[in-house]
Formats: C-alpha cells, sequence, structure tokens
C-alpha cells in the first residue's frame, strides 16, 4: 500500500462533500488549493469559498494562489511534496502543477465523459433532456476534461428533477468515486481507459445570459427542459410584456399542459390561482417566478399582489 502525501483543490460546495470524504477516511491532505477571497454583497465583504471554510474547520494548511504559474506558488506547493492531487471542481492548471505529483493529478467531473466537458455539465444534461448522466474521474492532461478515464459511475435523471437535486446526487455519487479511485491508487492498481473520440459528443458551454433565455417558440419539452436545467441557479429567464413595462424575469419551476389553442405564442394567461403561457404544443404552467426587485415566488403568491394585462406576453 503506497503511502499517500494528498494536494486537495477545489473551490464550491460540490467539492467540499469529496474533501470530507477524504478526511473522514482518514486519508493525508498535505494541503488545500482554493479560490482567493471574493467581495460580496453590499458591504463588500470578503466571503471565503466553501471549501476554505471546511478546510479551516479541519485545520489543514490553506493556499489561495491568484497566479497558478507564480514561482512563489508552485515553490511553495512543491515543499509540501504531495505525491497525489485531486481536482474537484477548481480551475484549469498548467503543465508545472498537474505534472508534480509522482501519482499524477486526476480530476472528477460530473458527466459521463467524453459527452460534456466544460463548465456546466450538470446544467447541459438536464437541459438537454437527458435520462442519465454521472460521474468520472480522469488524469489530468493538457487539454480540458480530456485526460485518460479511472472510473465513472452512472445515475439516472428523473422526469421532474431540476439542477439543483442533480448536484446534489452528484456531489454524493461524486465524493465516493473518488474515495474509490484513491482507493485503487494507493493499491498500485490504476487502470485507465482513454476516452472515445465520438463524432458526436455533446458539450457544456458555459452558462451566459444568451444560452439562458427561454424561446417561446421552442417545443414545451425543450422550454420545460431548460427551466429545470438552470434552476435554482442562475435560472431561466425572459420579457415579460406588461402594459407599457417591459421586465426581465426569472422562471424557477414550470409544468406542461399538452392541448390544442388558437392563442399566439406567449400570451399570459391568468386566473386566481395559475399562470400559463401559450407554445406550439400547449400551456407552459408557470409555477414559481421573480420579478426584478422582488423574491422568487409562487404563481399564487404573486398573483394576489400583481396584475397581468389581458394582452401581456413573455417574450
Amino acid at each position: 500500500m503506497r503511502d499517500l502525501r494528498i494536494v486537495f483543490m477545489g473551490t464550491p460546495d460540490f467539492a467540499v462533500a469529496t474533501l470530507q470524504t477524504l478526511v473522514e477516511n482518514k486519508y493525508n491532505i498535505v494541503g488545500v488549493i482554493t479560490a482567493p477571497d471574493k467581495p460580496a454583497g453590499r458591504g463588500r465583504k470578503l466571503n471565503e469559498s466553501a471549501v476554505k471554510e471546511y478546510a479551516k474547520s479541519q485545520g489543514l494548511h490553506i493556499m489561495q494562489p491568484t497566479n497558478l504559474k507564480a514561482e512563489s506558488f508552485t515553490e511553495e506547493l512543491a515543499a509540501l511534496k504531495a505525491n497525489l492531487q485531486i481536482v474537484v471542481a477548481f480551475r484549469m492548471l498548467p503543465k508545472v502543477v498537474w505534472q508534480m505529483p509522482a501519482y499524477g493529478t486526476f480530476n472528477l467531473h460530473a458527466s459521463l465523459l467524453p459527452n460534456y466537458r466544460g463548465a456546466a455539465p450538470i446544467n447541459w444534461a438536464v437541459i438537454n433532456g437527458e435520462t442519465k448522466t454521472g460521474v468520472s474521474t480522469f488524469f489530468i492532461d493538457e487539454k480540458i476534461d480530456t485526460g485518460a478515464m479511472i472510473l465513472q459511475e452512472e445515475i439516472s435523471i428523473e422526469e421532474s428533477e431540476n439542477a439543483g437535486s442533480l448536484h446534489d446526487k452528484l456531489m454524493c455519487l461524486g465524493s465516493n468515486l473518488v474515495l474509490k479511485t484513491v482507493g485503487r491508487i494507493a493499491e498500485g492498481d490504476v487502470e485507465t481507459t482513454p476516452q472515445p473520440e465520438n463524432a458526436v459528443m455533446k458539450t457544456a458551454y458555459k452558462l451566459n445570459k444568451d444560452n439562458c433565455k427561454i424561446d417561446f417558440n421552442d417545443s414545451l419539452d425543450n422550454i420545460y427542459n431548460k427551466i429545470r436545467g438552470l434552476s435554482p441557479y442562475p435560472a431561466a429567464w425572459c420579457i415579460l410584456q406588461n402594459n407599457e413595462e417591459a421586465l426581465d424575469i426569472k422562471i424557477y419551476a414550470a409544468e406542461k399542459e399538452i392541448e390544442a389553442h388558437d392563442f399566439e405564442i406567449g400570451k399570459v394567461i391568468t386566473t386566481k390561482k395559475e399562470i400559463k403561457v401559450s407554445v406550439k404544443e400547449g400551456y407552459l404552467i408557470v409555477k414559481e417566478i421573480k420579478l426584478p426587485g422582488k423574491r422568487k415566488m409562487d404563481a399564487k403568491s404573486l398573483l394576489n399582489g400583481y396584475n397581468f394585462d389581458e394582452n401581456a406576453k413573455m417574450l
């Protein structure tokens, strides 16, 4: 059995579960690398990453480099004498960093590679209506998410599941897969598989305002999947045209209703309890919505204090 000295790299909540699993299984974490503290909120108070908060609670050695190629950082990293590095939801590493440890640097990615390489694999799997996804571990190489795969595990995506609930499932599944991967490395029993280069691969593009906007001319399934694939963050959005107001609104949850109608696309139809938007195959029933400057609320709560014009549209 190899004596492992591990450096862990990660930033958000998704990475904390893996670090916690390693700590609880008594692995020797000689260093934790995470993002620098960032100012947030009205007071611009410095916020620590979720990984830093957990690492502090465990008394782990923490590093927060702004430049991963800086000589001061690489020297400090080398001084830790790590022989394995584990990366979960961090950033792209320079070669001088990922090639440093004797047993390599491996990454946990929240997809069934080679599909959904990139920044937002959980969101895009739901947006694209996938019925399954998973987690993969692979050794890092010079490209993004292309290295030789170590282990992979699959999970189903429920029809009504959103990105938030899937994130939590994959976080747990991923931490266990990292534990299995580390176990194999410790035993010197690692077999890798090159990633297949399929003719058609699905990509997890970085989310931005353009690709988070709802197109009500799209199919009802695609609109529904986009909303749940972007919920709870960053949330699908559209423009509500109501009287003279044009508001950017966010929709967090919806249901589908297939029914023939003669309404124009995007027309808003309301009752005392329900908000419906007409689309090609029927209606999108809006369940959770947020107007600018307001809190997120269910449709019934919004209708108690907000009036939709009879000609209101979502664009």
